[in-house]
């Protein structure tokens, strides 16, 4: 197993019954494309193939026209405290001769029904304060019995 998948204690709960068991889950993380050095955008994404990925973004926003003009794709230092790589950020450099267009392209504000990530220009940018109160994901407060009926009432709602 690498980071495409994981493995997770997971909360099962079938005919109102709960249990709790292991269970392989596809990884998503956030991977934050730098543009010679500077924030440009944030995705979310199965970690692999993040080179592509980001050489993608960037003839897809305009900001190249082909792959070779890009220079090279590096990962950058994470975001984690003692320094180590999370692999989660990549910062481009553009060939020679090809203009680093004016980093006004990055979504300061961009509405979406997504988790929020999609549209942030750097990993500090998800990091925000909110008023309301965080759950603790290990003191679920809704009951198995109700969780289970959940799927139902979606469906009758639509």
């Amino acid at each position: 197993m690498g980071r495409v998948t994981e493995r997770r204690r997971v909360l099962r709960i079938r005919e109102g019954a709960a249990s709790h068991r292991a269970d392989t889950l596809v990884a998503e993380e956030p991977l934050e494309i730098r543009l010679a050095g500077r924030p440009l955008a944030i995705t979310m994404r199965t970690p692999g193939d993040d080179f592509a990925l980001a050489t993608g973004f960037l003839v897809s926003e305009g900001v190249v026209a082909a792959a070779d003009e890009v220079a090279s794709v590096v990962y950058c230092a994470g975001a984690q405290a003692d320094g180590s790589n999370t692999y989660n950020i990549v910062d481009v450099r553009l060939a020679p001769g090809v203009p680093v267009p004016d980093i006004t392209l990055e979504r300061n504000v961009y509405t979406t029904s997504s988790c929020g990530l999609c549209g942030k220009a750097s990993l500090d940018a998800v990091r925000t304060a909110t008023r309301m109160p965080t759950p603790d994901p290990h003191n679920p407060r809704i009951t198995p019995e109700l969780l289970s009926t959940l799927p139902d009432r979606l469906r009758a709602a639509q």
